[in-house]
């Protein structure tokens, strides 16, 4: 009870935020969230062994994140800029050879993990508006929920054992098939501008990109040997869970804006 119960509360809150707000005060949320999730991340690759500069890695994470949608600053100068910073603060820790390439890996990956998304998340908002962004994460959800129960009815074969047991190939087929045709059709009324078979396609990018996300995250947290990235949500675990699948499919949806 307690997982729907936030799940509903989570789920209507999403949908005031991302219906009533503009793009520019949803890039203010998605700013927050980042940090959750980074906070987060950051704990995870500190039970892995990693040590990153906490502060100036959360805000090299927010700057790639709002440097996506509108790009005020030339994005790559701001990412040049603040990798420089993030290198300079952890060559002058004390760690030395090999953790010391585990720190600058962790902390460079940070931005491009979860700054970077997120940001896509708020330009698909600004290109194509609130729709683009419900169907956006309805399609995710779509995925999610057909790869549960279509592994749940036929699953055989395990997709990644090592990193996740419960995915199978089934499950995975199932949203490969499911959430293409509903972006399509849903797209048809929300997107008209663009082709069926265009947001088909879109749909089965979408899909892949979120099946990379959640098992990159569930390799994330096999290493730092825990069940959930935090405990932010009842009965969902961490920002990092909810988010895992959308922080790599937000960048497919935005670039397929930015190029058609």
């Amino acid at each position: 009870m307690t997982r729907v119960l936030s799940g509903v509360v989570l789920g209507g809150a999403a949908l005031a935020l991302i219906w009533f707000l503009n793009s520019i005060a949803l890039l203010g949320v998605a700013l927050v969230v980042a940090a959750l999730a980074f906070t987060e991340y950051e704990k995870l690759v500190d039970a892995i062994g990693a040590k990153v500069p906490f502060w100036t890695t959360l805000v090299t994470t927010m700057l790639a994140g709002a440097m996506v949608p509108f790009q005020w600053v030339d994005i790559e100068s701001v990412l040049a800029a603040a990798l420089l910073l993030i290198a300079l603060n952890v060559i002058v820790s004390e760690r030395t050879g090999t953790p010391l390439l585990a720190d600058t890996a962790a902390a460079v990956l940070a931005p491009v993990y979860i700054g970077l998304p997120l940001g896509s998340l708020v330009g698909v908002h600004a290109i194509a508006g609130r729709e683009a962004v419900l169907l956006l994460i309805a399609t995710v959800v779509v995925s999610d929920s057909a790869q549960f129960y279509t592994g749940r009815a036929f699953g055989r074969t395990p997709l990644s054992p090592l990193r996740s047991p419960k995915k199978t190939r089934e499950g995975a087929y199932g949203g490969l098939v499911i959430a293409p045709v509903f972006l399509a059709g849903a797209g048809y009324y929300w997107l008209p501008q663009y082709p069926p078979v265009w947001l088909g396609v879109l749909g089965v990018g979408i899909v892949i990109a979120g099946i990379i996300g959640d098992l990159f995250e569930s390799m994330l947290k096999r290493a730092a040997n825990v069940k959930d990235s935090g405990g932010l949500i009842p009965g969902h675990g961490g920002v990092l869970d909810r988010i895992d699948a959308l922080l790599f499919a937000a960048p497919v949806f935005y670039f397929f804006l930015r190029a058609v």
